[in-house]
């Protein structure tokens, strides 16, 4: 049994309570549990240095370590462009491990963020501050427009749902959320009851009817980069000078150009615990930066200055899991039989296996609200 450094449950589990309080109960959810919400619904389980999900792996550099991601259909082909040859599609790693081995981090970060690639050197970073909360308050009958997939916007997004917020997914043709490729119950999980929009940034219309949707938010999601959102013709600027709220999410903050995705993200930033005597790391939980992140981004949500100013929060998920990280000594473990426990001054602590909530329902099929939540707000179906 490996313990990770840092207090990433702790403040998952603190940052819920927040929620709860400025909720009036009506988010109920224990934040260390939804740390392992997907690992229990799809029966996910450590596996050292290759990610829970399999599609991240830890690999020696010539100087360390780096954590690559190839995740998305055309990564094999980007990653081949890093290390300048071609790669196996279906088992990229052989060769990709080859060149890893012979490079410095720092190079393969430079070459990462120019292709955009989900790639990073493992290094430990100084305790961080992440954006404080403002004045809390109730986010009841607000609409929330979600830009974002996967796990981190939309956890915010469907923590703000239980708090009362009306939630709006909007995907576009072309590029609709990557998680409804995978586990259906949890997809289901964190978007059972939000309406889901697609919309045609390409077409003038649906271009037109996205800027008239982020204009009616109150809070607005994302997870992109700031120039692939002025592709879309959206400004977050603009929507926050009007006094929305925008919860930027990114791997590295709006100004870096990295991508990440959670699990490159959690261990570049270095939340990796270490196999006793060889030293070599192993992944901490699963894709263990985005609920983090989604946490904080759902705490920072559900604050706004007192006078009624919009606010932009960027959000970088590196800084979310440097933020949890200590110094403190990892505490030993021992087991009994089938159970672990963690030794503490207290006593053992036993180490509970990854739970799940059950979903309530199902989620909405990509854009079968779109024409009734245009109308139902007033703009102009394409």
């Amino acid at each position: 049994m490996l313990v990770p450094p840092g207090r990433a449950a702790t403040m998952a589990r603190e940052l819920t309570s927040t929620l709860a309080a400025v909720s009036g109960q009506a988010i109920t959810v224990d934040g260390a549990h939804l740390l392992g919400e997907r690992a229990a619904l799809a029966g996910l389980r450590r596996r050292g240095t290759v990610s829970a999900g399999g599609r991240c792996r830890l690999l020696p550099t010539a100087d360390g370590w780096a954590a690559v991601s190839c995740a998305r259909p055309d990564d094999p082909l980007l990653l081949g462009a890093l290390i300048g040859d071609e790669l196996d599609a279906v088992n990229p790693w052989p060769a990709l491990a080859d060149w890893v081995r012979a490079h410095r981090g720092a190079e393969l970060l430079e070459r990462a963020e120019l292709l955009g690639v989900a790639a990073g050197p493992v290094r430990h970073r100084e305790r961080v501050h992440c954006p404080a909360p403002m004045t809390p308050r109730p986010v009841e009958g607000l609409l929330v427009v979600d830009f974002s997939a996967l796990w981190a916007g939309p956890l915010c997004a469907h923590l703000l749902g239980l708090a009362g917020a009306r939630v709006v997914k909007v995907e576009t043709p072309g590029r609709p959320d990557g998680a409804r490729r995978g586990n259906p119950e949890f997809y289901a999980l964190l978007h059972h009851g939000h309406e889901s929009v697609v919309l045609d940034p390409a077409d003038t219309a649906g271009r037109s009817a996205l800027s008239a949707l982020v204009d009616a938010a109150d809070i607005v999601i994302e997870a992109s980069r700031p120039r692939a959102l002025a592709g879309f013709g959206l400004d977050a600027e603009a929507a926050v000078g009007r006094g929305a709220s925008w919860v930027s999410i990114t791997a590295a903050g709006r100004a870096s150009n990295r991508i990440g995705f959670g699990d490159d993200v959690a261990a570049a930033a270095g939340l990796v615990a270490h196999e006793p005597g060889s030293g070599t790391p192993a992944f901490v939980g699963d894709a263990i930066a985005d609920p983090l992140t989604g946490l904080t981004a759902a705490v920072l949500a559900m604050s706004s200055p007192t006078d009624g100013r919009g606010v932009l929060w960027d959000i970088s998920m590196t800084d979310v899991v440097a933020s949890t990280l200590t110094t403190d000594p990892v505490p030993r473990t021992s087991q009994r039989g089938d159970s672990w426990f963690i030794d503490s001054d207290a006593g053992p602590i036993p180490v509970a296996q990854p739970l799940s909530r059950t979903p309530i329902g199902p989620a909405a099929e990509s854009g079968a609200d779109t024409a009734r939540v245009l109308e139902s707000l007033r703009i102009p179906v394409p």
